[in-house]
């Protein structure tokens, strides 16, 4: 089997990725461990010599004599169960680093089958498992149907390496758009950040490093055509590209889009940001059961409180009489110095109160207090109206 051996040793590494050494290494062992059969398991001095030019193989026992008899016929039997053991071993190690490298890539498959809640697809040298939470709502396969999904995970397992794969993450939109724009392949145009509700909509942040590719432009392509792979790719999900900002006010505007928003105003200590909007952009901004605002948060990393401007003249609009701390004369001068409604009070800090004829710092700060909570109370109720009326359309 001399030449034999070699050629087929040959024949693994190229077709199956496997080096020569591990297979020669598991010959070895093989024959170390055939010899232990015939010479008894105490005898542990044993050592195994292999011919890397003719194939041929010895085996020598404590005294350094060669094991004979009918040794061949045994350790070759021997030797072949072990190697296929090794090979599939090494073959399964190949998989597994292979895979493990692809992480956070985009592996292409056929449905095999469908097993206790998971869908097994087979990627080629290897099988892939897709949770049903890791696929849209909506999106239903048959055996033999082509998918590609996102490598989450690669785990080692006695029957080989366990590929998580995932159709719901963000970076599937990310990696989609990767392959579909040349752009952001080349590192002109990089991709900021990804906010997704699988099989509803996402929102993808872009930005040029060079200022005569348009970022936005670069992702839709002529006529759509490369937002459109994506969009076919996850079965008609809505995409929403935006042009990321430096600016956070800048970001948070085209974040909303499609709404037009007409201001915001940024708490950067709570990283809060309110924006305004004219009563007919409202739902638009909000989104269907959230769903736009909820994603543009995600996408900026803000919490974003969505105002229609009716909304805000309503809460503005609360006379100073209302407020606590607020008595008779009090009221007077307020409305002397030009504060006639809580938004006039609430804008102003404690010194600017104080120098309202007969307001000392302590009514000051129980009339700030007061407007504060007001106000939020009244939000919430316009606010609950808003979603009632809503429910009701």
């Amino acid at each position: 089997m001399n030449q034999e051996l070699l050629t087929i040793l040959d024949s693994i590494e190229r077709d199956k990725g496997i080096k020569k050494e591990i297979l020669i290494r598991a010959i070895e062992s093989a024959l170390i461990s055939a010899a232990r059969k015939k010479l008894g398991k105490h005898v542990m001095d044993i050592k195994a010599e292999f011919d890397r030019e003719t194939g041929d193989f010895k085996v020598f026992g404590p005294e350094g004599d060669e094991v004979g008899g009918n040794f061949g016929r045994i350790s070759a039997q021997t030797a072949k169960q072990v190697i296929i053991q090794k090979i599939r071993e090494a073959e399964r190690d190949v998989v597994f680093d292979e895979y493990q490298h692809k992480v956070n890539d985009i592996a292409t498959g056929a449905v095999h089958r469908f097993d206790k809640g998971v869908i097994v697809v087979d990627l080629g040298r290897a099988e892939g498992v897709l949770p049903r939470r890791e696929v849209p709502q909506g999106e239903q396969y048959r055996q033999g149907d082509r998918i590609k999904a996102l490598i989450m995970d690669v785990k080692r397992t006695p029957r080989g390496p366990e590929i998580s794969l995932s159709r719901t993450h963000p970076g599937l939109v990310k990696r989609l758009f990767e392959l579909e724009v040349p752009e952001i392949y080349d590192g002109i145009v990089e991709i900021k950040g990804v906010s997704r509700e699988a099989g509803g909509r996402s929102k993808i942040a872009v930005y040029s490093k060079d200022d005569k590719v348009d970022p936005v432009g670069a992702c839709v392509g002529m006529r759509g055509q490369r937002v459109k792979g994506v969009v076919r790719e996850l079965g008609g999900e809505k995409i929403d590209i935006i042009r990321w900002s430096i600016d956070s006010a800048e970001f948070i505007i085209a974040s909303l889009s499609p709404a037009e928003i007409s201001s915001v105003r940024l708490n950067e200590a709570e990283k809060r940001a309110e924006v305004i909007v004219a009563d007919d952009q409202l739902s638009l901004a909000i989104g269907k059961k959230g769903q736009n605002v909820r994603l543009a948060a995600k996408l900026t990393g803000w919490n974003i409180d969505i105002r229609s401007k009716a909304e805000i003249e309503k809460v503005q609009g609360i006379p100073v009489g209302e407020l606590e701390g607020v008595g008779p004369k009090t009221e007077k001068a307020l409305k002397k110095a030009g504060y006639k409604t809580s938004g006039d009070v609430s804008k102003l800090g404690i010194k600017e109160l104080t120098m309202v004829e007969g307001v000392g710092k302590k009514t000051a700060e129980k009339i700030l207090k007061s407007a504060k909570s007001l106000m939020e109370k009244k939000v919430h109720e316009v606010r609950d109206k808003g979603i009632k009326a809503k429910a009701r359309m």
